[in-house]
């Protein structure tokens, strides 16, 4: 210690105490010595002369050290001897600090300096950009003017970078940044220039045309500019710029280095083009760099991202250096392929002898995410996230954060997920749009919306990947409002224009049967993808409107130059399919076997569903045979739902003993399907061989396969059955609940329906239109008219729902049984909607069960409604008919029948399926 601090050994001289253990100073200068530096100045301060070079030493060392327990131990070291407070020691300690990523003792460090000077700011600004803290960055440079001092061009170097990796959200800001530059004239810096130059390129694809002007206005132009330039170019995958610019240079003799075929490879890979990356290999085998260990990894990466796997192995193995960067890419082309398991592998297989750096983290966690079996990815994530706390980058480097998000919220962890965004120290705008991502993905859609209105509320203003995300979650909540606060957002941000975004509306509309506001959005795009029209076309078809303006849309599109792909041809045939139009079906058929789209599953899913409504069984019989290997479950159903839409129980249940004897498991939506055909059809016998076949086959419950089972046997007369399997199941919707109602209310239970609704409301289970058609229907068949009044009064009073026209003819029938002719009259002047065949009908089958020949006016409006309404329906006329004979009018009976008789109407025999 006295060697280095020599004003210490006189004083402490006479003592005679045991030396103590050397500190981690004394350890790390005895192992290493490096000649004395200093960080932006020569000049010793006057208050250090003598001690400085002692000092210098340290600092150089530390510095250039790794350890963070090297610059905490100096800094002690600094404050016990009166140092702390030096700003030209403290800009040092921050710039070490900085290195170590310990931005928050940087941080800490930076407050304490009393007389802060412009190298101070400088410093602890370049220590955020470099640890990828850019929105602190912005925030410090702001702060730094407001405090009176004039940047330098290290200053607008660090903070210009900042606004790259914030991309387009900063652009404001670097233009901004440029007009001080142009004040302070420091454009005329050819650092200054290349640091704009690469602010614009990474900032927004549109602000390429700024980099360019820069660079075209530079006054002098060195080899980084030229990369610079080239790079940006490459970057958005401009082929053609970046092979212009290259020859141009050679032109001005500056000779291409490493950093400018690094980029030549870049926006080869980027154009996809397998052919171009290996006509790029053989120049620089020729030139000379292909040992080089930067171009070697840019070439990795360009055969692996092109889809050249094997040659990107090969090419490796060759390399006689390797490092992280070279792994990396190797190991994100892998996981472009969705072959996350093999990144891994080369992640084991490298992990050894190679130092990995921060990105080599992120693209694990990446490939992790796109394992196969996400529980498998969920217990390698773990070990990685272990990993990556016991070496601290998870505290230091936010983007190991956000790749661990992202990495849980794919593996359907989305819990832990939350845990590690709450514990994040520092987020950034990928931290917000991998939780919200993460969110919407799991089916947290409303977490999705709380953390959308905290990032705002946060000052993290949201970007098109948060935007689409809210929006999905909006879409599937059919959250209307929430989703056209989100557009309005959206429009002050300028993210409309993004095509992406704009799909994500049309989604939104569409899911929310908004189909107007769709048309508008889709007309209002500047421009079109492939996913823009696909949206459009399913839109219209699951909003079932005329199947003409999804061709019409379809023909626009093929207008446009797209190739319609099988997506395409899917929604093209659920727009087709309430049509029951074959022909239509044959020509669009025809279409996709042209374009080769035929044999995807999804598209011959689509084709027999469209055929089977159509009623063209054999050509769905003929697709399915066609399809063997390719059948899926959604195949079988749409079979088994075919027969069922034409009436071919028969076959229906053939075909499920087929699905059997095949070995394709049957879910519960398939049996449930088939029993609430059994349940129409009213075939107990096949409902309970299904019931029994659920039983044994099917481990889990499920409510909706418990619910039909309750529908199918309240419907088969089997009332005591279904109240058993209602009774029996642990859980309950309100089709469970609807069904056992109107079960009751079928068979005369008018009492037990009515128990039952009560017991429903003490379960906190809301009834819905369909409750109360039930609830109302029991009421009538069982004489209970004030029961039945109150209910119909508690549908707005209480639950806040519209009555419906079958409520409305439930509460008629309910008067009409009663013989409250009186009230019946009333009720039906009073409707605030005009009264439907069924509720005249209903009418006059009351008016007829009067014994007294009251309420003439009643009936007469009643028959003569009936006659208007479906004057080509016989059964108003033999009604009609029956009301006249029962009133002893036979001179209008008379009449009726001879109108009747034009209709060529044939009783038919009655009969019942209940037995």
């Amino acid at each position: 210690m006295h060697r280095y601090f020599p004003e210490f050994s006189a004083s402490a001289s006479h003592l005679k105490l045991r030396r103590p253990p050397p500190s981690p100073l004394e350890k790390l200068l005895a192992e290493k010595r490096r000649p004395c530096g200093r960080f932006y100045s020569s000049r010793s301060p006057p208050f250090l002369d003598g001690q400085l070079d002692a000092y210098g030493d340290l600092l150089s060392l530390f510095i250039g050290s790794s350890s963070p327990s090297h610059s905490q131990s100096l800094h002690v070291h600094l404050f016990k001897k009166g140092f702390a407070e030096d700003v030209f020691l403290s800009n040092n300690l921050i710039n070490s600090y900085a290195r170590t990523s310990h931005m928050a003792d940087a941080h800490r460090v930076f407050d304490e300096i009393p007389e802060k000077n412009v190298v101070s700011w400088t410093c602890l600004i370049a220590g955020y950009t470099q640890n990828g803290f850019a929105y602190e960055s912005c925030r410090l440079f702001r702060s730094m003017l407001f405090s009176g001092f004039a940047p330098t061009h290290f200053t607008f170097g660090s903070v210009l970078r900042a606004c790259m990796e914030l991309g387009p959200e900063c652009m404001a800001l670097g233009k901004q940044i440029h007009g001080l530059i142009m004040k302070m004239l420091y454009g005329v810096d050819t650092v200054v220039c290349n640091a704009l130059i690469s602010m614009y390129g990474g900032c927004c694809l549109d602000s390429t045309r700024y980099a360019r002007l820069v660079f075209d206005g530079a006054l002098v132009k060195n080899s980084i500019s030229w990369n610079s330039i080239i790079s940006v170019h490459s970057q958005r995958g401009d082929v053609v710029p970046v092979f212009q610019l290259f020859s141009e240079m050679q032109m001005c003799d500056l000779r291409p280095n490493e950093y400018t075929f690094g980029s030549l490879i870049t926006a080869t890979y980027s154009s996809c083009s397998s052919c171009l990356v290996e006509q790029m290999l053989a120049r620089v085998c020729k030139s000379g760099f292909l040992s080089d260990l930067y171009v070697g990894s840019a070439l990795v990466s360009a055969l692996a991202r092109t889809g050249l796997l094997d040659e990107a192995r090969k090419f490796l193995r060759q390399m006689n250096e390797r490092n992280a960067v070279t792994m990396n890419g190797l190991m994100v082309g892998l996981v472009r392929q969705g072959r996350g398991e093999e990144a891994v592998d080369v992640f084991r297989e490298t992990y050894d002898y190679l130092v990995l750096n921060c990105d080599s983290y992120v693209v694990l966690l990446s490939a992790i995410a796109e394992f196969s079996t996400p529980e498998e990815g969920w217990r390698r994530g773990r070990e990685v996230h272990g990993l990556v706390t016991r070496t601290g980058l998870i505290n230091s480097k936010v983007a190991i954060g956000n790749g661990l998000v992202n990495m849980y919220a794919k593996c359907g962890a989305n819990e832990e997920a939350c845990n590690v965004f709450q514990n994040m120290s520092m987020r950034d705008q990928i931290s917000w749009n991998s939780m919200i991502a993460g969110h919407d993905q799991n089916n947290c859609f409303e977490e999705a919306m709380d953390t959308f209105r905290d990032m705002i509320s946060s000052g993290v203003m949201p970007t098109n990947y948060a935007t689409i995300s809210m929006l999905s979650s909006c879409a599937s909540l059919r959250h209307f409002s929430a989703g056209s606060q989100v557009h309005c957002a959206g429009i002050k941000l300028g993210l409309d224009f993004d095509v992406s975004v704009s799909n994500s509306l049309l989604n939104l509309y569409g899911e929310c049967g908004d189909i107007s506001d769709c048309w508008k959005v889709f007309r209002s795009m500047p421009s079109y993808d492939q996913v823009s029209w696909n949206c459009m076309i399913g839109v219209l078809a699951d909003s079932e409107k005329s199947a003409s303006e999804s061709i019409e849309v379809f023909l626009n599109m093929m207008r446009s130059g797209w190739r319609p792909n099988r997506v395409t041809f899917v929604n093209l045939f659920a727009a087709l399919t309430p049509l029951s139009v074959s022909s239509l079906g044959r020509e669009v058929h025809a279409l996709a076997l042209k374009y080769g789209v035929s044999d995807y599953t999804a598209v011959e899913n689509a084709l027999i569903y469209c055929y089977a409504k159509s009623g063209e069984m054999d050509d769905c019989e003929r697709i399915f045979h066609n399809m063997s290997s390719r059948r899926d479950g959604v195949s079988w159903n749409s079979m088994v739902a075919g027969y069922i839409h034409n009436g071919l129980m028969a076959k229906v249940m053939d075909f499920v003993w087929l699905m059997v004897h095949n070995g394709q498991k049957m879910d519960c939506f398939t049996v449930a399907t088939v029993l609430s055909a059994c349940a129409s059809a009213v075939t107990l016998k096949h409902g309970m061989e299904l019931h029994a076949f659920s039983i044994r086959f099917l481990s889990e419950t499920d409510v909706v396969l418990d619910s039909a089972l309750v529908d199918m046997y309240s419907k088969c007369g089997r009332i005591d059955y279904a109240s058993t399997v209602f009774r029996s199941m642990p859980l309950k919707n309100e089709f469970s609940w609807n069904s056992m109602i109107s079960g009751y209310a079928q068979h005369g239970h008018g009492e037990k329906a009515l128990e039952l609704f009560r017991e429903m409301q003490s379960g906190n289970q809301r009834p819905d239109h369909v409750t109360f058609v039930g609830v109302l229907s029991a009421c009538s068949h069982a004489g209970l008219v004030e029961q039945g009044l109150d209910c119909f009064e508690s549908m707005t009073n209480k639950y806040e729902l519209v009555p419906r026209m079958e409520h409305y003819s439930c509460i008629a029938d309910l008067l009409g049984r009663a013989g409250k002719l009186d009230k019946l009259e009333e009720f039906i002047k009073s409707m605030p909607v005009s009264p439907n065949i069924l509720i005249w009908r209903t009418v006059l089958v009351a008016c007829s069960r009067s014994k007294d020949g009251a309420k003439t006016d009643l009936w007469k409006q009643a028959s003569k409604m009936l006659l208007e309404l479906e004057p080509q329906n016989p059964v108003n006329y033999v009604l009609t008919s029956h009301m006249y004979a029962s009133k002893g009018r036979w001179e209008e009976m008379a009449e009726t029948r001879t109108a009747l008789s034009g209709k060529l109407v044939r009783k038919e025999a009655g009969c019942s399926w209940v037995t």
